[in-house]
C-alpha cells in the first residue's frame, strides 16, 4: 500500500493502477499522519462487487469516482458512479456501492473519527 506521512504528499492515482493486479481490491491508498483532520481512502472494488447498504450515523462522507463505473445508491436512490463522478452521502442517509463489469475505483472524504480511549464511568 502506497502511504505518505508529510504534508502535501497524495497520490498519482493513474501511477497507482498502472501494472496493479486484477485481483487487488480495498484501499489502494490512505492518508496518513496523526495530525491530520481528514480520512482519505483510493477504494477499488472487482466487478460485480457490492457494499452493502447501511448507515453512517456520524459522517458526511464525500465520494469520488475515478475510474471503472458502478452504481452509488444513496438515501434510496441510485446514481452512477464514474470517473469525475462528485457525491456528497449525508450523514444518516442510507449508502452503498455496486461496481460495474470493470469494476470501479473511487476516492472516499471524510472528517477524521477520533482514536478509541479508555475512559472512567461518569
Amino acid at each position: 500500500m502506497t502511504e505518505s506521512d508529510r504534508p502535501g504528499e497524495g497520490v498519482v492515482v493513474d501511477e497507482l493502477l498502472q501494472g496493479l493486479a486484477e485481483d487487488r481490491t480495498g484501499a489502494l491508498w490512505r492518508l496518513t499522519g496523526a495530525e491530520r483532520q481528514l480520512d482519505a481512502n483510493v477504494v477499488r472494488l472487482p466487478p460485480g462487487a457490492v457494499v452493502a447498504e447501511h448507515v453512517e450515523p456520524e459522517l458526511d462522507v464525500l465520494v469520488v469516482g475515478l475510474a471503472g463505473s458502478g452504481v452509488l445508491r444513496c438515501g434510496g436512490v441510485e446514481h452512477a458512479l464514474e470517473p469525475g463522478t462528485v457525491r456528497l452521502l449525508p450523514r444518516g442517509e442510507s449508502r452503498g456501492v455496486s461496481a460495474g463489469p470493470e469494476g470501479v475505483v473511487h476516492l472516499t472524504v471524510h472528517r477524521r473519527r477520533p482514536g478509541l480511549t479508555v475512559r472512567s464511568r461518569p
